[in-house]
């Protein structure tokens, strides 16, 4: 398909965020006198924003097991510690760059986003930093909303945006979400909009049990997606 808007998670699907994020997990374990958790573990935890992941890793999935308080204060740890190391190991994903400039060239009507559970200001820092900014015209986070993904309403957001800055409406059908994570083909189905996989990122069990309309292996594979012939 050829796509009006492209709409992209960030963690496992722009930039791999992994030891940081995990890093940043086990430093809050650490602060609270709890046993560290294996890379594998926590990043099995990563995509319904920082609260989940922190509550995650304290060993409450369900989300009602601890104190609100503690959880509080376990959530501001990890976000604090993030904030000053959410850049030491991170990287744009091999890739990515080129395939962004070559959709830009190829399709240069068509809109790109950013739509992720992380907070929106880590995100846009991380953007920032790599030029990854520069090709989107909006960068939404967990925070951004009174709900997060796989909820609709970020996803709705940006295509009513998107509509207003090209003039003419674009549909759901229009749009493609691309992301590493059944949370994210979950939102994409939500709205009605294409979802594409991408295997190699963060959570590939999770994505693959999701049923993505397309799969990929690599951000290469974004561009013949979307038939823009290789350059």
């Amino acid at each position: 398909m050829t796509p009006k808007l492209i709409v992209f998670d960030l963690d496992g699907t722009l930039i791999d965020s992994r030891q940081d994020l995990c890093n940043s997990v086990n430093a809050m374990l650490t602060h609270l006198g709890k046993t560290v958790l294996p890379e594998e573990v926590i990043a099995s935890y990563i995509g319904d924003g920082a609260s989940m992941l922190v509550r995650r890793s304290l060993g409450d999935p369900e989300g009602d097991a601890h104190d609100e308080e503690y959880v509080a204060e376990a959530v501001h740890y990890f976000l604090e510690y993030y904030r000053l190391h959410k850049l030491d190991f991170t990287y744009v994903y091999p890739g990515v760059m080129e395939s962004l400039a070559k959709i830009r060239a190829a399709l240069p009507m068509t809109l790109m986003a950013v739509l992720t559970n992380k907070p929106v200001n880590p995100s846009r820092v991380i953007c920032d930093h790599f030029g990854l900014s520069d090709y989107f015209f909006q960068n939404y986070g967990g925070n951004s909303f009174h709900t997060k993904k796989p909820d609709p309403h970020g996803m709705m957001t940006l295509i009513a945006e998107a509509s207003a800055l090209a003039g003419s409406p674009i549909g759901p059908s229009e749009t493609m979400m691309i992301g590493d994570t059944d949370i994210d083909v979950l939102t994409a189905r939500a709205a009605g909009a294409v979802s594409i996989g991408c295997g190699f990122g963060l959570a590939p069990e999770r994505l693959a049990a999701a049923k993505p309309d397309f799969m990929v292996d690599s951000p290469a594979d974004w561009t013949r997606m979307m038939g823009i012939p290789p350059y």
